[in-house]
């Protein structure tokens, strides 16, 4: 839809043409469009390639950015004058993209002068240049604060279900290896009682207590078999079983080797209690090294909960100041606990800490956030098959350089220079808000007084943290 031309004196009422001269307006009014959209429409796309640039004339518009994949709402204005399209038509580029998409919320009009032709103007035309760069540099730091706000709450988000989703396998295991506990204890009173009534001597029972302790000793140590050597030991322990009617002794097999019992300590068994009470030994040891075996796996899983809890404290600095004296090995380790739901089997984790590196003053937390940033980045760039690796070192002019390195695909040339730029980003619309790096060289330089530089080739991107032994003035920004 089309409607009137403005005139020079009602483009003079909008902010950026203010300064404009007669003949700059009469090229305005020459190569404008105004068009109008009804209350719904989809004026621009976020991501699109743009051939006009747009203002305001009437209406109410919504603008909004994509976060991991849901829309974000970072402006909503009646103002007449505001800009929207084709906004970074002062890059010297071909091609010009849509950072924002804007629907009309009212019927709306609006001045859209073509991409192409008003790039080369606003190069010319310095009162509009500063207008158009002023209110740039004022779009980008509201939508920074306002994406850079949804981004923290969906990385938190996306933080607890893994944290969640990690807390849930040791605990559903702790209650599984609980509930067969109580059936294996059941089951050791019951084996107790049937060698009681055999009238055991009790000397002869003393000795089968000593027997089942040594046994069960051995469980903690038991070694890791192949699927190949566990299957001869049960066979070997099924024969020597079925040579001394042990009835069902199959069954018993991987309970004893599975505790790292051998033939060799079924044979001494059975020469401390002889025939008569060898199947009921057995049975009841059984019992003993399963139960042993169980208690195992819930120690392992309360500690695996107690350390999840621990890295979640100290990830978040929860009860501790914002600034302190701190070891950045504490916030790496924690950070790769957090993430560690998102590494996958095809991901190799390598830590080369150096442990001498002395502690440094920092904001913890914010630390733990350029660690999550630059963590995750480097998960998506290998694409589920690499290794990460974490390397901590000092450097020549004494700073503590973390480095991130992974074996993905590397940075091009062309973009290496803008990946810290607010809103860069070279993943799908919806999938990265451009704000990551962007928030982390902001937190490192000018929270720090520190640096962050990166290296980048195909298959060893590395990217360098550089934090100051002491305390820093901080920068503006």
């Amino acid at each position: 839809m089309s409607a009137e031309m403005p005139t020079r004196e009602d483009l003079r009422t909008l902010f950026l043409f203010e300064s404009l001269d007669e003949e700059q307006l009469d090229w305005i009014m020459e190569h404008a469009e105004v068009k109008e959209y009804d209350e719904g429409d989809t004026v621009a796309s976020e991501g699109k390639t743009g051939d006009w640039f747009y203002v305001l004339l009437s209406g109410t518009l919504r603008m909004c950015r994509k976060v991991r994949g849901e829309e974000v709402e970072v402006n909503r204005t009646d103002q007449r004058g505001v800009y929207f399209g084709t906004t970074q038509i002062f890059l010297d580029e071909e091609v010009h993209r849509i950072g924002a998409s804007v629907y009309a919320l009212t019927p709306m009009t609006v001045l859209a002068l073509p991409d192409a032709e008003f790039s080369h103007q606003f190069r010319e035309w310095f009162p509009l240049a500063t207008h158009l760069l002023q209110g740039m540099w004022l779009s980008v730091r509201n939508n920074d604060a306002t994406v850079g706000q949804r981004e923290r709450l969906l990385a938190l988000g996306s933080l607890s279900a893994g944290l969640t989703h990690e807390l849930n396998n040791p605990a559903a295991a702790a209650v599984r290896a609980t509930a067969q506990l109580r059936e294996r204890v059941a089951g050791m009173r019951q084996k107790l009682a049937m060698l009681a009534k055999h009238d055991i001597n009790p000397d002869l029972l003393e000795q089968l207590i000593e027997i089942q302790e040594r046994l069960v000793k051995k469980v903690a140590s038991a070694p890791k078999l192949t699927a190949m050597q566990e299957s001869e030991r049960e066979d070997e322990m099924s024969d020597w079983m079925d040579d001394h009617d042990v009835q069902n002794g199959f069954n018993l097999a991987p309970t004893f080797v599975e505790a790292g019992l051998t033939a060799d300590d079924l044979a001494d068994v059975h020469e401390s209690v002889g025939d008569d009470f060898l199947d009921g030994a057995l049975r009841w040891i059984a019992y003993a090294v399963e139960t042993e075996s169980l208690m195992g796996e819930i120690e392992d899983s309360t500690t695996r909960i107690s350390t999840l809890i621990g890295a979640a404290k100290q990830y978040s600095q929860m009860d501790r100041a914002p600034h302190q004296v701190i070891d950045v090995h504490d916030g790496l380790k924690a950070t790769l606990v957090m993430l560690g739901g998102k590494f996958g089997s095809g991901i190799q984790v390598v830590k080369e800490f150096d442990r001498s590196l002395p502690q440094i003053p920092a904001y913890a937390g914010e630390l733990n956030q350029v660690w999550t940033n630059l963590i995750d980045n480097a998960v998506q760039a290998m694409d589920g098959q690499g290794t990460l690796t974490i390397r901590t070192r000092m450097s020549e002019d004494d700073r503590v350089v973390v480095e991130i390195c992974d074996t993905g695909k590397g940075i091009p040339p062309e973009n290496k220079q803008r990946i810290f730029e607010p809103f860069f980003t070279t993943k799908p619309v919806g999938e990265g808000t451009g704000l990551g790096l962007d928030i982390s060289y902001r937190i490192v330089v000018s929270r720090h007084g520190g640096d962050m530089r990166v290296e980048s080739e195909p298959g060893d991107t590395r990217f360098q943290v550089l934090l100051p032994l002491h305390e820093q003035p901080q920068a503006e920004g």
